[in-house]
């Protein structure tokens, strides 16, 4: 059996996409922006860690609440820091 040989890969992380997001729209912290995206807090804080992905329910919540636009969203989300 042979083995295909491993490519390191970037792991996403979405700090940058939050990040962007408090920044752009001044709010204050992450807990501001559960409540801009009515989402819970542990919840976010779970995506922070990495125990939790950035899903389309996410990705769908910011597009309507910011009116950022999908393309940019999924560019940000797909930067590592």
């Amino acid at each position: 059996m042979i083995n295909a040989p491993r490519h390191p890969h970037k792991p996403r992380t979405p700090h940058h996409l939050l990040d962007t997001v408090i920044a752009r729209h001044d709010l204050k912290n992450d807990a501001a922006l559960c409540r801009a995206l009515q989402v819970s807090a542990p919840r976010l804080s779970k995506i922070r860690r990495g125990k939790l992905a950035v899903n389309a329910d996410l990705v769908l919540r910011i597009h309507e609440t910011f009116m950022i636009p999908i393309a940019e969203l999924k560019s940000l989300t797909m930067q590592c820091i």
